[in-house]
């Protein structure tokens, strides 16, 4: 039997092992606009249009918005697009672009109706970008919050670097500790999913867009085929990042500390609520896809745990090499967030949440026979045909 427990050890040992040496060669390699040598205007200071898609933001909105008007860069427009909002979202975007403080630089845009084959946000975005005059648009969501310095910083990196697409990553605002568990166990998974290092590089099929600043050159957004192209894609900025990459335009991903910040969810089972909604998507809506993620998350996360009880004498060693490996990610990622490395022992719970998350969202999209998102039913036969 101990062959077994060593054949799975160092299964488990390889995997962690390579994505920790890989993360650790690679993510140095990301820029942070933060460094001195970002603190200066951009080349030609381009027209940026900063677009906002809310629906039923009443509570978040007021003040991302208010942020916008006082970034340090003066060559931009804000064009808030109030998705069919139920609540007060279009009336509280109506008073701040009527404000003194807006100098006229926000327009606010109206959604009575949603037309067929569309997402309400992708509409929203779409919607937005056709009234836009930017030479940049930058779309971002309606929760995010910018320090006056963001935009003007990110865009210096991307005129210098040529950049066609640049994403730059949020800080996470993170009030309880099942918040803090969650995301650090989505972003251990993100180390195995995505490699943000290999983005810039041409020969790899490596992308990313991130909701919170996909900021991309007008005429690269036009030319692969606008939001119309992904009308129907509930991962939207991360798909917009793999038709610019597949495109073969330039794409830069880069940190920024808490230039721009998030509250993604509150609590561990705001996560939960937040994931489940879109996570099948991820999966492509195909519940085969579904079964053996869990099969893999469960043994990728769990066995190491596990392999420390179950087997005798050495054949714990691979397991245990394994764990240190798990523990040095969550140390890298503690340089870079509030998350403190000893949250790596929450890591069983939390796999065990990931694998309640991909379940239940697919067993709540099949029954329904769709996704509801933001109060609109989106059939699952329409999805299905809207992947990218």
């Amino acid at each position: 039997m101990n062959y077994v427990y060593w054949i799975a050890g160092c299964i488990l040992a390889l995997a962690w092992f390579s994505r920790i040496v890989d993360a650790a060669l690679g993510m140095p390699s990301i820029a942070d606009v933060t460094r001195p040598e970002w603190d200066r205007q951009p080349a030609g200071n381009p027209r940026v249009s900063i677009i906002v898609p809310a629906r039923n933001e009443e509570h978040t909105i007021e003040q991302p918005l208010t942020q916008l008007l006082t970034l340090d860069y003066d060559n931009y427009e804000v064009i808030a697009v109030d998705d069919r909002s139920t609540d007060r979202t279009g009336e509280i975007m109506d008073r701040i672009a009527a404000s003194p403080a807006a100098h006229e630089r926000l327009k606010v845009i109206h959604v009575d109706g949603l037309p067929s084959g569309w997402l309400g946000k992708t509409h929203a975005m779409w919607l937005a970008s056709q009234q836009a005059t930017g030479d940049w648009f930058l779309f971002t969501d309606a929760d995010v919050l910018f320090k006056p310095q963001a935009l003007r910083r990110a865009l210096a990196y991307a005129e210098t670097e040529r950049a066609d697409h640049l994403v730059l990553f949020p800080r996470m605002i993170m009030k309880r500790a099942g918040e803090k568990m969650m995301i650090a166990f989505f972003q251990t998974l993100f180390v195995f999913g995505h490699r943000p290092w290999k983005v810039a590089d041409p020969k790899t099929k490596d992308h990313m867009g991130v909701g919170a600043f996909n900021l991309i050159r007008r005429n690269v957004y036009e030319a692969v085929g606008t939001y119309r192209a992904l009308r129907f894609e509930v991962l939207d900025d991360m798909k917009l990042g793999k038709v610019v990459k597949n495109a073969g335009y330039r794409q830069r991903v880069v940190f920024g500390e808490d230039l721009i910040s998030i509250r993604w969810a509150t609590g561990a089972m705001g996560v939960v609520n937040n994931l489940t909604k879109n996570f099948f998507a991820i999966l492509s809506f195909q519940w085969w896809r579904a079964l053996l993620s869990c099969a893999g998350l469960a043994f990728l996360n769990l066995g190491p745990f596990l392999g420390i009880w179950l087997p005798h004498g050495w054949a714990r060693l691979p397991f245990a090499f394994a764990l240190l490996c798990m523990f040095l990610i969550y140390l890298g990622m503690s340089w870079k967030s509030s998350i403190p490395p000893y949250y790596f022992v929450l890591h069983p719970i939390s796999t065990a949440l990931f694998l309640y998350i991909t379940l239940r969202s697919t067993y709540l999209t099949l029954g329904r026979g769709g996704v509801v998102w933001r109060g609109t039913f989106y059939p699952l036969d329409e999805l299905r045909k809207g992947i990218v």
